[in-house]
């Protein structure tokens, strides 16, 4: 076996351990909701861009990294966001981009502002779709295969396919809680064409379809905020079934849980804990325990860092997993955001 023979094993843990991880995931995840629901787009008040990198179990050549951009904005004295996700991750000899545009309508409700900004006492529910495309590549000349006439290699070595998808979500906020539900890419499409002698009970890969489910508040405690926070995460809504065998090929549900504390509305530091659970039967499987902190400077620049110590047998080979985050917004653009911004 080359170097990558082990890569590709702890892609697979990697995979069904962390949701079928074909969608990136970030400890980070509360700084860029647009990344995984088209609905926030525009809640931000601002022209709002996001940078961020992440290096998953760093130290093991090869291993999971991921960038991703967001760009998004209300439309000024219209209840109407729009935004643009850009993705680029790669396992090992496999890669995928994704690029996604978004498109958000408000209904406010409460107290809100007609001009769809918000007071307090109201919030908005925002409902959004997004469209694009993802390129998803490989090149298995880099490995050696234990089984030359294993079908998801023998058709093509270097396979480079264009996906294109959509997807939907909902987003409630007010200034002092939020909840979503989204699934960014619903079209399950094929990463490789089954073979005319191929077992059609085996199921074959595919982009799965990916739901998440979140939701925070903040509590104000004299010049300190607390601000708890959840992501759920989970492939084909708890269980997909082959459409040949019809066999169960569900993967386990994940969970972020996160607590954070904000000083003086410039400093936040917070910590959380990742793990999952099987749905129908099986363990719990503890993943990481994760810190970070993060600035948010008066002209809206906002720099922020991330730790993730793996609670698995990775952690020994590995140094955890790190990000680097990079936000701006750009309030000059449009009607002045004269609130702290919690999420």
């Amino acid at each position: 076996m080359k170097k990558y023979a082990l890569l590709l094993i702890i892609a697979f843990i990697y995979q069904h351990q962390a949701i079928a991880q074909q969608d990136p995931m970030f400890t980070k995840y509360m700084f860029n909701p647009l990344n995984y629901n088209p609905a926030y787009a525009g809640s931000a008040g601002a022209l709002d861009l996001v940078v961020l990198h992440r290096h998953q179990w760093w130290g093991i050549q090869g291993a999971p990294m991921t960038q991703n951009f967001t760009i998004h904005s209300p439309i000024r004295n219209k209840n109407i966001g729009i935004g643009l996700n850009a993705s680029f991750d790669q396992v090992a000899v496999s890669r995928q981009f994704n690029v996604y545009g978004s498109f958000a309508y408000k209904i406010g409700f409460g107290a809100a502002a007609k001009n769809g900004h918000m007071n307090d006492g109201g919030g908005f529910i925002s409902i959004g779709l997004q469209g694009g495309v993802s390129n998803w590549t490989a090149d298995w000349t880099q490995l050696n295969i234990e089984d030359p006439n294993d079908p998801s290699f023998i058709a093509n070595d270097r396979p480079n396919l264009w996906l294109p998808n959509f997807g939907t979500g909902i987003y409630v906020h007010t200034r002092t809680w939020y909840v979503g539900f989204a699934a960014p890419m619903l079209i399950d499409n094929a990463l490789r064409k089954r073979q005319t002698n191929e077992d059609p009970n085996l199921p074959i890969a595919h982009q799965y379809r990916h739901y998440y489910l979140t939701g925070g508040g903040i509590i104000k405690l004299g010049q300190v905020k607390l601000r708890p926070s959840i992501l759920i995460k989970n492939v084909g809504l708890f269980v997909e079934r082959n459409n040949i065998s019809k066999d169960l090929i569900g993967a386990p549900t994940e969970f972020d849980i996160d607590l954070a504390l904000l000083f003086n509305d410039f400093f936040w530091i917070g910590t959380s804990f990742r793990s999952s659970f099987e749905v129908f039967g099986g363990s719990s499987s503890y993943d990481s325990v994760d810190f970070w902190l993060s600035f948010r400077l008066k002209n809206g620049l906002r720099i922020g860092a991330a730790y993730d110590f793996t609670l698995t047998q990775l952690q020994g080979p590995a140094q955890g997993s790190y990000e680097i985050m990079l936000g701006y917004d750009l309030i000059r653009l449009v009607d002045k955001v004269e609130h702290v911004r919690y999420f």
